[in-house]
């Protein structure tokens, strides 16, 4: 209650301020109104991104450059240039402060992975457009050497028979390793598990204290020994179900709605259900202050535990275009490797204006926190699995994305994402606003534009949401949709109402200012909070914009 009436004051501080200015805001009641914002409980999102949102991208980086053409790297002359490229990256991990490679203008041919495994290192190139850096891959990765890092992946889709079954086209084929992992551009902390598969590669946490006592969106946490902690290091905070089927770690995730829970919830109580990445600011004792809100309450049942968690910092991509030949569409998760870029096991990082062609995935992501992607653009004749895909992320932003392809999961919320956020995003053809099943909550879709054939239907699954059914359902609570505008390009010759639908499971979702050029109706649910229909919230844009400005000024 402390902390609603905290944020709740200031909302109004803020609007009263401006209303004295002769800025009154329209505020929607979520906002606005203290017992509906009390009813319903909205996260603060504006935490995502590089340096929790408060620090622009970097500019002109700091430390040592070089050049990938002083390593034999040499644009335009039709020939590979993996070997020079990997002398290159050999060289930037030798140098012992920041570095920079900067790649020329004109064609580079790549077919290896490019692997980035240190800190404060930046791959610039000399632009996305026509005058910039193209980076071309004539094969996929499925004939590049299989990456170790995947060895678990590879067996686990084996034991499990993963397979993709349409028996209605004659097709069954096995899962391919690259459907959601892997990319030619990859970054990774060295010995670390890409993503865990199988019991049998675990190995114990390093556990730093057990979590005693914290409330849900405060920063405070008392912990039983603040001993192997520091100021200025991120940890990961972990609740696990130790109660089974019916665990309240189920329930505080997923409501009280007669939802079809999925086995993965209770079928593994020595792995975490919820994660969350905190950079401790300050220890007094047993107090520990994070910078962003605790995710969930600390109760004993849940066994809150701080653990140990490896990463990568200060790493960038930059500035280039990433194509792919046009290649033959298989089948859904038999992607033969066109991936571009793989974040993996990074804090504080981002790619920025980088275009990318023909790719099954363009950025694929798995346990990174407070990274920024934006200005991403997607295009090809190719169908897409993903644009960027946001999977185990938190605090993550992806800003200005613009999907020009077909993409059969364009803007996707994937397991264990949480606290993260697709902003000022555009989806021109074929949109869905996914979410993909596996404990994903706390999201944001902000300030999005799709575009909508309807083909004579009268209806449009806008929120279908993917994912394995043992992982069901598709997210948990307070997932939030803010400002989302709906272009429909036909359907004119009738006045019937729109219905924009596809989410049958996901439990307390947040969803104002859902708006098209055409009349339209929601359904969504269940326990689904829905104010502005019909009507853009035009005096607050972007809700992560909005909370980033209230909370920062």
């Amino acid at each position: 209650m402390e902390l609603f009436n905290r944020t709740y004051t200031l909302i109004l501080g803020i609007w009263a301020c401006s209303t004295l200015t002769g800025q009154a805001q329209d505020l929607p009641d979520l906002l606005s109104n203290r017992a509906i914002a009390q009813a319903n409980y909205l996260p603060d999102f504006s935490y995502a991104g590089y340096h929790f949102g408060e620090d622009p991208l970097p500019g002109l980086t700091e430390g040592e450059v070089l050049y990938a053409t002083d390593f034999g790297v040499i644009p335009n002359d039709g020939r590979d240039d993996s070997k020079a490229l990997q002398q290159a990256f050999s060289a930037a991990h030798e140098v012992p402060g920041p570095v920079t490679l900067q790649l020329p203008p004109g064609q580079i041919i790549l077919s290896e992975v490019l692997y980035i495994e240190r800190s404060h290192m930046v791959l610039r190139g000399s632009g996305s457009g026509a005058n910039g850096t193209t980076i071309y891959c004539p094969r996929p990765m499925s004939y590049f050497a299989d990456p170790p890092a995947l060895s678990e992946l590879r067996e686990y889709l084996v034991e499990l028979d993963k397979r993709q079954r349409e028996p209605e086209n004659n097709l069954d084929l096995p899962f391919s390793q690259y459907a959601w992992a892997g990319g030619v551009i990859w970054t990774r902390q060295p010995g670390v598990r890409t993503k865990a598969y199988l019991d049998k590669y675990d190995a114990e946490p390093v556990v730093l204290c057990k979590v005693l006592t914290g409330k849900r969106g405060t920063h405070q946490l008392t912990v039983t020994s603040s001993e192997k902690l520091k100021v200025g290091q991120v940890v990961q905070i972990e609740w696990y179900n130790t109660e089974g089927q019916k665990g309240s770690l189920i329930k505080a995730l997923y409501g009280e709605s007669p939802l079809k829970i999925g086995t993965h919830h209770w079928n593994y109580p020595t792995h975490p259900l919820v994660q969350q990445r905190a950079l401790i600011t300050r220890i007094a004792g047993n107090k520990v202050t994070i910078k962003d809100p605790l995710l969930m309450d600390i109760r004993e049942a849940w066994a809150p535990t701080m653990v140990e968690w490896l990463h990568l910092e200060e790493v960038g991509i930059e500035h280039i275009r990433i194509a792919f030949p046009m290649a033959p569409n298989i089948a859904h998760h038999v992607e033969e490797g066109y991936n571009a870029i793989y974040l993996t096991r990074l804090f504080n990082g981002w790619v920025t204006d980088v275009k990318i062609e023909n790719a099954d995935s363009g950025i694929l992501t798995e346990e990174i926190a407070n990274v920024t992607v934006s200005d991403i653009e997607t295009s090809g004749e190719k169908i897409a699995h993903y644009s960027v895909a946001m999977s185990g992320v938190y605090n993550v932003l992806v800003q200005r994305l613009r999907v020009r392809n077909v993409v059969r999961h364009p803007l996707s919320f994937n397991t264990f994402s949480t606290k993260s956020v697709y902003a000022d995003c555009q989806v021109e053809v074929a949109p869905i606003l996914d979410q993909h099943a596996g404990a994903n909550h706390q999201n944001l879709f902000d300030n999005i534009r799709v575009n909508v054939s309807l083909n004579g239907a009268d209806e449009y699954p806008l929120f279908a949401g993917g994912g394995a059914g043992y992982w069901k359902p598709a997210h948990g609570a307070y997932t939030t949709f803010w400002n989302i505008g709906v272009t429909f390009g036909d359907g004119f010759e009738t006045t019937r109402v729109v219905t924009l639908n596809g989410m049958a499971d996901g439990p307390m979702a947040r969803l104002l200012g859902i708006y098209a050029n055409r009349k339209i109706a929601v359904v969504y649910g269940p326990d689904a909070y829905i104010e502005r229909v019909n009507s853009r919230i035009s005096d607050i844009p972007s809700l992560y914009q909005y909370q980033l400005d209230m909370r920062t000024r």
